[in-house]
């Protein structure tokens, strides 16, 4: 029996390197959009903290320098959030790109395993082919053997 071989099979292993690959970005893009929510969340409590000292401060005896160096502190903080805010758009970004890698890259890989599916399918039929006309041949050969007997 003949032994099916497709020909472009090293394109479909390249596919799924290039899938693995995809995939990696795609979860190392995530991963770096968690560590960015996490930063930016880190500071918006830093911030409502120093907003709370800084009513204590108000509320208790007045100390205008730690008042002023609270004050410069949340300003420190607004300044790194909007940062962070950036920081967490590009990574948004990034991960949207690698999605839409990943998601060309799969359709892709899932094009060649198509074509692959119909090469094998091609494959069989061409084998049933061959088998139904040995069948024949072989039923014609003994019925005209048969007959000189």
């Amino acid at each position: 029996m003949a032994k099916f071989t497709y020909k472009m099979q090293n394109i479909l292993n390249v596919k799924y390197k290039l899938e693995t690959q995809a995939k990696t970005s795609f979860s190392l893009a995530a991963s770096r959009l968690n560590q960015e929510e996490e930063k930016l969340e880190l500071l918006r409590q830093r911030r409502s903290a120093y907003e709370a000292h800084a009513r204590e401060l108000v509320s208790e005896r007045l100390d205008f320098q730690e008042i002023k160096l609270n004050r410069i502190a949340i300003e420190t903080v607004k300044g790194n959030i909007q940062n962070q805010v950036v920081a967490v758009h590009v990574a948004e970004r990034n991960l949207e790109s690698a999605r839409k890698k990943l998601q060309n890259v799969m359709t892709e890989r899932k094009t060649h395993e198509i074509l692959k599916d119909k090469a094998f399918e091609e494959f069989k039929k061409e084998l049933e082919k061959e088998e139904s006309k040995a069948v024949d041949e072989l039923v014609s050969f003994t019925h005209n053997h048969a007959e000189e007997k």
